[in-house]
């Protein structure tokens, strides 16, 4: 059960013994334990979604061929989150985003399947980083730029 716990650890940054108790509710099942923890990081995220997001990052990208790019505001609740490598490696990728998929608002990016892994939306991806940073995170303004 250690090397379950350190490989989800590994895969989510969750708390040990948050992903112990996944863990044991799969009955060692590490892939039924990773849905358990997904549908926890929505309910997380749910509780949280009240709480003001005041800090945040401004993020760009410019894709290898210098012709398109994008740029965000990405919001959450504490300095500290905002200066994260977490925080600011999903600001980065929701540029990204952006820049490849050309989203016309918040609600179109969200429902997004995610760029790096199909399997999972930008809603997803965002809820599971409020899980593991323990914040609000909302997406602000964005805008995409081509030649």
């Amino acid at each position: 059960m250690i090397e379950g716990i350190k490989k989800l650890r590994d895969q989510t940054g969750l708390s040990v013994v948050d992903i112990r108790r996944a863990l044991e509710e799969a009955g060692g099942d590490e892939k039924r334990a990773l849905e358990i923890l997904g549908s926890r990081g929505h309910e997380i995220a749910e509780k949280k979604s009240s709480r003001l997001a005041k800090e945040g990052v401004v993020e760009s990208y410019i894709h290898a061929n210098k012709k398109v790019g994008a740029i965000i505001v990405l919001h959450c609740e504490t300095d500290f989150v905002a200066k994260s490598l977490d925080f600011l490696e999903l600001a980065h990728d929701l540029a990204m985003q952006i820049a490849s998929m050309n989203p016309k608002g918040a609600g179109e990016l969200l429902e997004q399947p995610f760029i790096k892994d199909q399997n999972s939306t930008i809603r997803e991806l965002i809820n599971k980083h409020i899980a593991k940073l323990g914040e609000n995170i909302k997406v602000g303004e964005f805008s995409r730029f081509n030649v």
